[in-house]
């Protein structure tokens, strides 16, 4: 299976990992105690169930939950889930979504639709293209029901550091807006991982992972925005993680 294109959501992982993952961040709905925001995710997923094929288990409690099948070949990528998000009024919509991937590793191009099932309407929709090599990672992708247009590229620098770097431009069509982020990331140590990264909407932020015994990982991220008018107040979070 690791020889295939993967799955439309490998699209821009690599500048994604960079730029995103483990910021200082909530989930749209998340709890809340004091001056705190937090919430719990867990995962699990299970490889081979039968040849190509494997499945995924995911919950951002309060957010969200999702149970995801996953079939992949040498030329195919499709995911078929069903899970449920949170909604405004303290309850949970169940949602279907199913995507598709179909190229190589050099080359994919894919799209990845969401039903809402109680509206009977469609409430996500995406599509995508992904280059792949040796040198440079780059993709474009349509978000937002085709209203936002995302190209990112990543590029790393050295494997055995794991030093590499990312840029992101996002532009809406409706609102007209472009945004700009880059970022990097270096380890110092075989633990030790940061990151940073700023975008052209004066936000900055940075990260420190450490890793403890190779299987529990702790993150400290914080994040300024310099053009906020009312309050500068910098946020920080913290997460820890434990892979089995």
């Amino acid at each position: 299976m690791s020889g295939g294109p993967g799955i439309f959501f490998d699209i821009g992982k690599k500048a994604k990992d960079v730029l995103h993952n483990d910021y200082a961040h909530q989930s749209p709905i998340h709890f809340h105690y004091q001056f705190m925001d937090w919430n719990l995710d867990l995962s699990c997923k299970v490889d081979e169930i039968v040849p190509g094929f494997r499945s995924l288990f995911k919950c951002t409690i309060p957010d969200s939950g999702k149970v995801e099948l996953q079939y992949l070949n040498k030329f195919i990528g499709m995911t078929g889930c069903i899970g449920l998000v949170g909604n405004t009024e303290g309850g949970y919509d169940p949602v279907v979504s199913c995507s598709g991937l179909i190229g190589t590793r050099i080359l994919s191009l894919g799209a990845n639709v969401a039903l809402d099932i109680p509206t009977r309407s469609i409430s996500k929709l995406n599509a995508g293209f992904s280059f792949n090599s040796a040198f440079l990672v780059a993709s474009l992708t349509l978000h937002d029901m085709f209203d936002t247009l995302k190209a990112t590229c990543y590029h790393e620098v050295n494997p055995l550091t794991k030093t590499a770097i990312a840029a992101e431009v996002k532009h809406s069509l409706s609102l007209n807006e472009t945004g700009v982020t880059i970022g990097a990331q270096h380890a110092f140590f075989p633990q030790t991982l940061v990151k940073a990264r700023l975008d052209t909407f004066g936000k900055a932020g940075a990260l420190i992972q450490q890793g403890l015994w190779q299987r529990l990982f702790i993150t400290l991220a914080g994040e300024m925005d310099f053009l906020a008018t009312n309050d500068k107040v910098p946020k920080v979070g913290v997460s820890l993680a434990l892979s089995p």
